[in-house]
């Protein structure tokens, strides 16, 4: 018997946010295991960042999407968060379904996180079971380093109110990885006790890069046929992973002291890097390049590209750069499209991360790795690139495409479908 999911997510194509791609990949897969989804988005006419029309291609055919009211940032922004703007909206649309026996199951995906308590509120308000996924963390440890009274500072103040009410009663919690929720089950020890647990990756999309394919577009931000190697690293730097990329900086500074003409061939662009989404201006990688001498190897295009156009680039690059981060649970979903992108991969990733093994098994680049307390010294870093770009062609006969089906979206799906029916299960037993 096909059961029914309602899949709220803030983002949904056209939205190029990373946040938008885990309902849209689960959406596609998830009627194989006997679930029919209706995601619940907000309205993209309220997206603060530039759509992806492309992105809607990418949409399984017939799914059902309610796009709720949202909370215009015009005239006056009051707030930015999606989930806020969006949250009466997709609690009206969500109890309305419930109460006339459309749906079986609510999961919301965070972020953004502020649409988390929608999951209970519905629960307390008409009995259907929910469960939250964590592509992030959402409480994150106080370093002391951030200011106090900040908005960072009082969203996380926030975080520590609303995460222990919004999990409470969840008959399921899935995550990209164990360690994006270890601290919440830490915290909330009822949670890990009652509620099923599960974590399943983003996936690859073998469908998404036959779409860039078919649309023959040619990239903007570099000529493949310019002579030079070009090396792309696409997508947002986490605070704890700034030292990994200075410790890559330092790598290409010493590179160019030991293999200046390879130095001199190479390009390292950098895309959608910025202190936010949409501001052409709000360069990080730059200044940081420009400190460590090697401004010349190094090009930023600090705000986002469309993810059709980020695919575009990856495929034609020379190779693609990966950087994590000091944490042992980030695992970058940039590893995913990475891996599929037919392109060798040069990574920096903590040890403990799941992505080492990943592009390790598969035999599709090379893994530096690193700990909290130990990060590659500039020579090391230097001499894995200089060996790297000596082979920077991709060996696809060295590759091994059967390790791709268990990092694939389909079957992260598979295990949340898997997961949906156990914590169904479990519901009813109780």
């Amino acid at each position: 018997m096909t059961r029914r999911l309602a899949l709220v997510s803030g983002h949904f194509p056209p939205s190029n946010l990373v946040g938008a791609q885990r309902a849209r990949l689960w959406s596609r897969y998830l009627p194989e295991f006997g679930w029919d989804p209706i995601v619940v988005t907000g309205d993209p006419a309220q997206y603060e960042e530039r759509p992806d029309p492309d992105l809607e291609r990418l949409v399984a055919p017939g799914l059902r999407i309610v796009r709720a009211r949202t909370l215009s940032t015009h005239p006056v922004r009051l707030v930015g968060d999606i989930g806020i703007r969006s949250f009466a909206g997709c609690y009206r649309a969500l109890r309305a379904m419930a109460r006339a026996g459309e749906i079986d199951f609510v999961m919301v995906t965070i972020p953004s996180n502020f649409l988390a308590p929608v999951g209970r509120l519905v629960h307390l308000r008409t009995g259907l079971p929910f469960g939250i996924d964590y592509q992030d963390p959402w409480v994150t440890p106080w370093t002391g380093e951030e200011r106090r009274f900040s908005r960072a500072w009082a969203s996380n103040c926030l975080a520590e109110l609303l995460e222990p009410w919004s999990v409470r009663d969840a008959a399921l919690i899935t995550a990209m990885a164990p360690g994006y929720v270890a601290g919440m089950l830490a915290r909330n020890p009822e949670v890990a006790a009652r509620s099923e647990l599960a974590y399943m990756p983003m996936g690859t999309a073998p469908e998404d890069y036959e779409l860039v394919s078919s649309l023959g577009r040619a990239p903007f931000l570099f000529d493949p046929a310019d002579g030079r190697l070009h090396m792309i690293y696409a997508g947002a730097l986490l605070p704890a992973g700034l030292v990994v990329l200075d410790a890559f900086l330092a790598g290409l500074q010493r590179l160019q002291q030991t293999a200046p003409h390879l130095a001199a061939r190479l390009r390292v662009h950098f895309v959608g890097t910025g202190s936010s989404p949409d501001d052409a201006n709000g360069h990080r990688v730059l200044p940081r390049a420009r400190a460590a001498g090697v401004e010349e190897m190094v090009d930023e295009h600090p705000h986002r590209i469309g993810y059709v156009d980020t695919l575009n680039h990856l495929m034609h690059s020379n190779a693609v750069l990966v950087l994590g981060s000091t944490e042992p649970h980030y695992t970058p979903s940039k590893v995913f499209q990475a891996m599929l992108s037919e392109r060798p991969v040069f990574a920096l990733l903590h040890r403990d991360s799941t992505a080492v093994s990943m592009i390790r098994s598969a035999r599709v680049g090379e893994v530096l790795a690193l700990t909290e307390a130990e990060l590659p010294a500039p020579d090391t870093v230097a001499q894995a690139l200089r060996d790297f770009l000596d082979r920077p062609s991709y060996q696809r006969a060295l590759v091994d495409r059967s390790v791709f089906e268990g990092y694939s979206a389909r079957e992260s799906t598979r295990l949340f479908a898997e997961a949906l029916d156990r914590a169904c299960a479990r519901t009813v037993r109780s």
